[in-house]
């Protein structure tokens, strides 16, 4: 296969993965909108959060850049449950807790209100940015092994429902170092993470793709069952994991929570899943032309442009031609005169 490792590790260090300074700029909003809620909830006299934590591919390292700038950063509010009780002493329904969120984050600077949707509350931003901020309550729950209670949490959905995304986040961390050799403790490096947000590029690659295909957390979990290393070929890597969730999909298109034995990201049968396994095969024949052993630069640049619907790589300097003339440019040196000549050329 023709080697593009350096540009895809290129493109995706340039053009994929968010940037340091636009991490920052999501946190800051995550901390201001906190610090509404809270003022909020203090005002309202409603009940004091016992935490609050980013997740989803923010928390996990895995958020792409955005083309029209609408970033999704999700930063859950943690409850105690019995803090959670209604006017006439009754337990809060989920939502109820949901609208007490929205009606705390309510601020007359916003050209678009907050609202309360189906598992969370929205709070937007004029530049494109959004926050979704998932409530949970704190239960306690009884080990099938030892019998002692230990506490769990209950988002507030459409009823209540156990949920923990903080212990997904962990069982992503946890794949990335386990799985590949190059991982680093903070989970902002490694193949393993570094393919999960090509493969997430490649989905949301096409306009017309977002509203169609399966989530970042479906995606996350399919390249968990999928990858195999390759430290030193990333776009060997990533071929490879195309083709086996395209063949996963292609016998079992269900896709298990990682952390709630027994529930689903996505059921079988799902359209949605249905067209990404599409996407992958009618994108794995555009990089046919890389087996070919005469492929040449150009052809394997087209063939990654065709696949994440850029015009990016066409752009990148073909290594070979620059090898070639930093040949003929070195080597030993003699002098003629005034004239300077270098094996294999003239230099004036």
């Amino acid at each position: 296969m023709k080697n593009c490792h350096l540009q895809v590790l290129k493109y995706q260090r340039s053009e994929v993965k968010l940037s340091d300074d636009d991490r920052q700029d999501i946190k800051d909003k995550a901390d201001t909108n906190r610090k509404r809620l809270r003022d909020g909830l203090a005002t309202n006299g409603d009940p004091k959060p016992i935490g609050m934590h980013t997740q989803g591919s923010y928390s996990m390292k895995t958020m792409i850049q955005e083309d029209d700038g609408d970033y999704d950063i999700d930063d859950g509010v943690y409850f105690e449950k019995d803090d959670l009780v209604g006017p006439q002493g009754g337990e809060m329904s989920a939502l109820a807790v949901r609208k007490m969120v929205c009606n705390a984050v309510q601020d007359n600077r916003f050209k678009k209100a907050p609202e309360v949707r189906k598992n969370c509350v929205r709070v937007y931003y004029d530049d494109g940015y959004h926050v979704d901020v998932p409530s949970y309550r704190k239960i306690k729950v009884k080990d099938p092994i030892s019998g002692e209670l230990k506490p769990a949490w209950e988002l507030a959905g459409a009823d209540w429902k156990r949920s923990d995304a903080r212990a997904v986040t962990n069982w992503f961390k946890n794949a990335n170092e386990t799985k590949c050799s190059d991982a680093s403790k903070d989970g902002n490096s490694g193949q393993f993470v570094r393919l999960t947000r090509l493969m997430k590029k490649f989905a949301k690659s096409r306009a017309s793709w977002k509203s169609q295909t399966i989530s970042g957390f479906a995606i996350s979990r399919l390249i968990d069952y999928c990858y195999l290393e390759d430290k030193l070929r990333d776009d060997q890597a990533f071929r490879r994991l195309m083709k086996e969730i395209h063949t996963r999909l292609g016998y079992d298109d269900a896709i298990e929570h990682p952390t709630l034995s027994g529930e689903n990201i996505v059921d079988s049968g799902n359209a949605k899943v249905a067209f990404f396994r599409d996407c992958l095969e009618e994108n794995l024949k555009h990089l046919d032309i890389l087996d070919d052993p005469d492929c040449t630069h150009d052809q394997a640049m087209k063939a990654w442009d065709k696949v994440f619907n850029t015009d990016w790589f066409r752009g990148q300097p073909d290594p070979d031609a620059e090898k070639k003339i930093d040949k003929l440019t070195s080597g030993p040196f003699i002098k003629q005169g005034e004239t300077r000549y270098a094996a294999g050329g003239r230099f004036a």
